[in-house]
């Protein structure tokens, strides 16, 4: 509730919010739950608590993240952020679903191998993803992303040397219990997810992916000057923006 009363401006001019007692009245909930709000909403950076003078909203600039042909991690948020870095947090080969195979240009029930990750700007995690490869063609890609912690440099040392982003889509959700254990958020953070495929030179799938950001961390600018790559958003209960746009 005062996630989405931030969001709608009910912070004062200098960021203040309401005191506790009056927040306790306007959501009729006790002041104990208000403050285990405050304090939830402190941890992830969205609140700070001046003594004496109150909480404010951190005027924090979210980072403004790229969605273009060769969307790429550290280089989308160029000098926005001081060092940025991608971690592998778990690895494993699985049959591809349907969802997977469809985007992989494989049969469903084939091998492919799932890479959980998550990437983080400054030292503050902004996003994760799960990866999917086509397990056959990229044996090696969970050892060489372990060398290289990179998905584009994995994908070079398994032979392919550049690609570029065929479609994503773009949905707004409320962030999972492991999102928010993982991203560092509170109850009732929304993330945005991606879910995107790209592929070779020759236009051969190569990597599928779904990320989740970290909505109060980072916006996604979709490049429309950019005519090859189509790129559709959504949300859960439909269009975000209407037709299809090119990154």
């Amino acid at each position: 509730m005062i996630r989405s009363d931030i969001a709608s401006g009910a912070a004062g001019a200098d960021g203040k919010l309401p005191s506790e007692m009056k927040l306790a009245e306007r959501y009729r909930v006790n002041r104990h739950t208000v403050r285990s709000a405050i304090a939830s909403l402190e941890q992830e950076g969205v609140l700070r608590s001046e003594q004496g003078r109150g909480t404010f909203v951190r005027r924090r600039k979210r980072l403004s993240y790229p969605i273009t042909r060769r969307t790429r991690f550290s280089a989308g948020l160029g000098n926005q952020a001081g060092s940025t870095s991608t971690r592998m947090l778990e690895s494993h080969e699985e049959p591809a679903s349907e969802t997977v195979a469809d985007a992989l240009g494989i049969s469903a029930g084939d091998p492919a191998i799932r890479l959980e990750t998550i990437s983080d700007a400054d030292g503050v995690p902004v996003s994760r993803a799960t990866s999917w490869f086509d397990a056959t063609r990229f044996a090696d890609i969970r050892k060489t992303f372990e060398e290289h912690a990179s998905i584009t440099r994995a994908l070079a040392s398994c032979g392919v040397r550049d690609y570029m982003r065929r479609s994503t889509v773009v949905e707004a959700r409320h962030a999972s219990a492991e999102d928010i254990e993982l991203l560092g958020l509170s109850a009732g953070a929304i993330v945005l997810v991606t879910r995107a495929i790209n592929v070779d030179a020759e236009g051969k799938p190569v990597h599928y992916s779904e990320t989740r950001f970290a909505a109060d961390r980072v916006e996604l600018k979709i490049d429309n000057d950019d005519q090859t790559a189509p790129t559709s958003a959504r949300s859960d209960k439909g269009p975000l923006e209407p037709g299809r746009h090119r990154p």
